[in-house]
């Protein structure tokens, strides 16, 4: 009996182990052609020698905010506490950085995978290196690592906090600290904030309140840190820099995939003022309003997916890398039908937006409607997620 036993031991380990090293060959292989088609591509990491350029500017006690980097002339547009964070960057060579960056971003980005499966519900062994050698094609996925930005590594800190189980003591910390970064992922403790309130006698509420306050507490941490280690610079960002829109970029440019950046090319004006603030703000009521409701049906995937679609329309800018949350929602969209996860990858994949007219001359100002929805389909694309959230898990739950 031991003997039959060990031997279907045996068998069912060979069974899981046979899918998982094809996902890992798969992964592997495309993983090394997208290595090659970036080489080939000659991409320049223009953002990643910002990053450098910041924490090389922290070492030197140079003014932050008055720095210019490569060629472009990039100024910083972060928190100081994120330049602290980059002053590693200035230990290496370019080169030696570009690789090991490349790296840590694709393996990143199976992270991301397996924790968008993890918040879906699962998913079969060796799932996560499909959808990562799958994903890596998107183009949110492409100008992240074309550029050398931290997207997927913000992505990843919020996702392990909502993939923590009930009572886990840092759950809430990887929020605090993707918004000490970057300001935007802030949205993520509103949303458990709002959620904790709103069921704060049952102990999902409470355990959502304590995350929220989880969250604040690392976000006020670490802003302080970088205060009372950059007091000049900490001041300058919060009383001045974090106001100045304009130092991201223009609003029109058709890399900018939020709701400003929409409104800009439509009104053919560099910037579309009150009519954008009107917008955001309903827009941010209503994305949340159905985050909050969907987390309080106990569905977690849709209503994180929406508090992250949210953030992405309302910010000033979002690029078009910042939309790297095109993974999860490809994951959950998969487990509702593989029609719709089709349909959404071959628009993140299209590369569309690039298609019109822009760079030099700012041609976007000038374009026509088609050229205009193609330059807004991530919105739209998020516009419609969020407006239909609620209805394609409740069938789900119902069925």
């Amino acid at each position: 009996m031991t003997v039959n036993v060990l031997a279907h031991t045996t068998a069912r380990r060979t069974r899981v182990r046979r899918p998982v090293l094809l996902a890992a060959a798969v992964c592997l292989l495309s993983f090394g052609a997208f290595w090659a088609a970036q080489r080939a591509a000659g991409v320049s990491m223009i953002d990643l020698m910002v990053y450098r350029a910041e924490g090389a500017t922290v070492r030197a006690g140079a003014d932050l905010y008055a720095m210019r980097a490569t060629r472009a002339r990039l100024p910083t547009t972060y928190p100081p506490f994120a330049a602290l964070l980059f002053t590693p960057l200035t230990l290496l060579g370019v080169e030696q950085m570009r690789t090991l960056a490349t790296a840590a971003n694709l393996a990143l980005l199976v992270a991301l995978a397996q924790l968008s499966l993890r918040l879906a519900g699962g998913g079969r062994p060796g799932a996560a290196l499909w959808v990562a050698a799958l994903t890596v094609w998107c183009e949110p996925v492409w100008t992240t690592l074309r550029y050398g930005q931290i997207n997927l590594l913000l992505a990843v800190a919020v996702l392990w906090d909502f993939t923590r189980r009930t009572g886990h003591r840092g759950a809430g910390a990887g929020i605090g600290l993707a918004a000490a970064v970057k300001l935007t992922p802030a949205l993520f403790a509103l949303f458990l904030l709002l959620g904790g309130a709103l069921r704060a006698r049952s102990r999902g509420g409470r355990e959502l309140l304590r995350r929220a306050a989880t969250a604040c507490a690392v976000f006020a941490g670490a802003t302080l840190a970088s205060a009372a280690a950059l007091p000049a610079d900490s001041w300058r960002f919060w009383t001045s820099a974090v106001f100045e829109a304009g130092r991201v970029g223009r609003a029109e440019d058709t890399a900018n995939q939020s709701l400003r950046g929409v409104l800009a090319r439509l009104l053919h004006t560099g910037d579309p003022g009150a009519w954008w603030a009107a917008v955001a703000a309903v827009t941010a009521a209503l994305g949340l309003w159905a985050a909050v409701r969907l987390e309080g049906r106990g569905e977690r995937a849709p209503a994180v997916l929406c508090c992250a679609v949210t953030a992405l329309l309302v910010s000033p800018v979002s690029w078009s890398h910042h939309w790297v949350w095109c993974v999860p929602a490809l994951v959950l969209l998969g487990r509702g039908g593989p029609r719709r996860a089709a349909v959404a990858g071959a628009l993140f994949c299209s590369y569309a937006l690039w298609w019109v007219p822009h760079g030099a001359g700012r041609p976007e100002l000038a374009q026509s409607g088609v050229q205009m929805a193609l330059s807004a389909l991530y919105p739209l694309a998020g516009a419609v997620f969020v407006a239909v959230a609620l209805r394609p898990w409740r069938t789900s739950r119902t069925s």
